[in-house]
C-alpha cells in the first residue's frame, strides 16, 4: 500500500427549505495534508434543485457554491508567511489561512442554503483524481 495518503472530505449539500429538511449535494471538499490539497468540486443540478422546491433560486445556490470554491482556491501562504499581509492578504478571505484550517472552516456546521455534511476520511494515491471521482460518485446524477 506505499504511495497512498490519508484523506479528509465532506459533501457540499443544498438544503433549498430547512424547514422540510431535504437536501442534494452539490459538491466535494477534500483535504490531504499529507499532499498539502484542498480540492473542491461543484456541480449543481438545477432540475433537482427545482424538485426541492420551485422557487429556489439557483443563480443564488450557484453563487454560494462558487464562493465556497474561491475560498478553497486561494493559494496556501509560503511556510515562511503564514501570518500573511499585505498582497497576500488582500487576495480575500483565508488567504492567510493554511489550507488545514480553512477546510475546518468551510466543513463547520451552519445554518446555511449550502452546509457541509459530515467529514469523512480515506486513502489515496491522488488527492485531486478522488475529488473527481468523489464528485462523480456522489454528487452527479446516476447515468
Amino acid at each position: 500500500m506505499s504511495g497512498l495518503v490519508a484523506y479528509e472530505y465532506a459533501l457540499l449539500r443544498v438544503v433549498p427549505r430547512v424547514e422540510r429538511g431535504e437536501s442534494m449535494n452539490a459538491g466535494v471538499l477534500l483535504h490531504c495534508r499529507a499532499r498539502d490539497v484542498l480540492a473542491v468540486r461543484v456541480h449543481l443540478d438545477r432540475s433537482r434543485l427545482a424538485a426541492l422546491d420551485r422557487h429556489a433560486d439557483a443563480d443564488a445556490v450557484a453563487d454560494l457554491l462558487a464562493t465556497v470554491a474561491a475560498v478553497a482556491a486561494v493559494p496556501e501562504p509560503p511556510r515562511s508567511d503564514r501570518h500573511a499581509t499585505g498582497a497576500l492578504a488582500a487576495r480575500g478571505p483565508g488567504s492567510g489561512e493554511d489550507i488545514g484550517r480553512r477546510f475546518r472552516r468551510l466543513t463547520t456546521a451552519r445554518s446555511t442554503i449550502v452546509r457541509p455534511g459530515p467529514v469523512h476520511t480515506g486513502l489515496t494515491a491522488d488527492p485531486s483524481a478522488e475529488a473527481d471521482r468523489l464528485l462523480h460518485r456522489l454528487v452527479l446524477p446516476v447515468s
